[in-house]
């Protein structure tokens, strides 16, 4: 339901104004005439999703991943049936992880402007720091440094900051009638000089086509705009995605079955060899020290014909599991391998009691540093995806957000948090207190037991999914049956 909601950006009747009075392409329209076919990965589109300054603001940026010429592309689109594509804080936010993507993975970027620029009165969390607006330019720099392709399509209003975007740049295109590329619109001419003009003579298509010299290609309409930029990625020098000699197997058991599996609880974990055998190809996985450390599994398979090592939690990442962890991350690493991990951690087990326990203890946390280590260090592709609880350290360990997975994606069961909030410490029964600190700790406890139910609450509601997605601290939700598709 809410990933419908998003679909339909601005609403009916915004959509109608935009592509009837104002004769403009709807965006995923757009992305339709661009893309070789409709197999297109969107990004985080739940980001915003109940943020405090409107409904669903980080859909007036729609950013994804396809397809043209057989190229795979990043797309950063703006959608301006949501409050005229103005940029808000977590617009910037999921812009600049399309670039982050486009820089980590060597993709082209292309983007489509239409934008009214930044929503100014949030202008102090937008524009001063290192990662707000003006990264999108650096960034852009940097790109074309590191050679990688940008192209952009003027179809809208492209205005102050934004009209640096497609002037950076390698080729642009811009629509007649439709683009305009200007850093003050004419009314604020008309406030700082008196002077009436029009759109089209401030800083229209013809007058950046044959004056300024800003854009590199005139387009009469939207679907000649897309047909050019087609063309122009065909000459980009850029290699194809072979095709494929072989469809790959499908796993023996159904994907449709992962929604049965999917973990609603967090106090148990699930046997995860479940959830592979209904991802890998063929439902083939050659595991690596299958009876030692079983609390983690690991081992090769192939997904939609990619090898790929597999790290799942498969119960608490005990001393032995994580030693194994770090030896099979770097072998993976070893044999520039990508990495897929499959997060479910266990609730954190008690505080040691007893010397022995304490030494245990700390064996495991060498063990589970060891192998944090190793996962920071490996220099291949990684992967997350949260299939269930992912709490406290052991998602540093399992390549959580803070570890910079190429891509991290969630189940909409997933839950994320540093502890369980049904596992959160317990006060002492009171026959272990003793007169005035028994009587100081129920003072307490009564002073503090609606923030205590409060904080609760809270914990719950900012570890689900969705809190987790609207934030951009993820690549998006996905529903478990497309795990292998994504």
């Amino acid at each position: 339901e809410l990933l419908e909601r998003v679909k339909k950006g601005g609403g009916e009747n915004a959509i109608l104004r935009h592509t009837q009075r104002n004769k403009k392409v709807f965006v995923r329209d757009r992305l339709r005439l661009l893309l070789d076919s409709e197999d297109f990965l969107e990004l985080s589109p739940l980001a915003g999703l109940d943020m405090p300054y409107g409904d669903v603001p980080a859909a007036g940026c729609l950013t994804g991943i396809g397809r043209i010429c057989g190229v795979w592309c990043v797309f950063i689109a703006s959608d301006a049936t949501v409050k005229g594509g103005t940029i808000y804080p977590i617009g910037v936010k999921k812009q600049l992880r399309a670039q982050e993507i486009a820089m980590e993975n060597r993709l082209l970027s292309v983007h489509l402007v239409d934008s009214g620029g930044a929503f100014l009165p949030l202008q102090s969390e937008l524009f001063p720091d290192k990662l707000h607006g003006g990264r999108i330019f650096y960034n852009e720099a940097i790109m074309s440094a590191m050679g990688i392709p940008q192209v952009a399509v003027v179809c809208g209003s492209c205005v102050a900051g934004g009209a640096y975007v497609p002037t950076m740049a390698e080729e642009s295109v811009i629509i007649d009638k439709i683009g305009t590329l200007f850093l003050a619109g004419p009314p604020l001419v008309k406030a700082a000089t008196g002077e009436d003009v029009s759109p089209e003579d401030l800083g229209g298509a013809r007058l950046h086509s044959q004056v300024s010299g800003c854009s590199d290609h005139f387009a009469p309409s939207e679907e000649e705009a897309y047909e050019c930029i087609r063309n122009v990625v065909s000459t980009l020098n850029c290699d194809p995605v072979p095709e494929e000699d072989r469809e790959p197997d499908s796993p023996l058991y159904s994907s449709e079955e992962l929604l049965g599996l999917a973990p609603l609880g967090y106090s148990f974990t699930l046997p995860v060899k479940l959830i592979l055998s209904r991802l890998v190809d063929g439902s083939r996985f050659q595991e690596f020290k299958a009876t030692y450390g079983t609390t983690l599994v690991t081992g090769f398979g192939h997904v939609e014909g990619h090898l790929v090592g597999i790290v799942a939690n498969n119960g608490e990442l005990a001393h032995n599991a994580a030693l194994k962890g770090s030896h099979f991350v770097q072998l993976c690493d070893q044999r520039r391998i990508p990495i897929l991990f499959l997060q479910n951690t266990a609730p954190q087990p008690a505080g040691p009691a007893s010397i022995s326990q304490a030494e245990a203890h700390s064996n495991r946390l060498k063990a589970q540093a060891s192998m944090m280590a190793a996962v920071a260090c490996a220099a291949v592709p990684k992967i997350t995806i949260v299939i269930g609880g992912c709490f406290g350290s052991d998602s540093y360990i399992m390549c959580g957000r803070s570890f910079s997975p190429n891509f991290l994606f969630l189940w909409p069961n997933a839950r994320v948090a540093l502890v369980d909030s049904q596992h959160l410490p317990t006060v002492p029964p009171a026959g272990d207190w003793t007169g005035e600190e028994l009587e100081l700790k129920q003072l307490k406890a009564n002073a503090f037991k609606p923030v205590q139910f409060s904080a609760l609450s809270r914990l719950e509601k900012e570890s689900s999914a969705f809190y987790s997605s609207s934030r951009l601290w993820d690549d998006g939700i996905i529903v478990p049956q497309d795990t292998r598709k994504v």
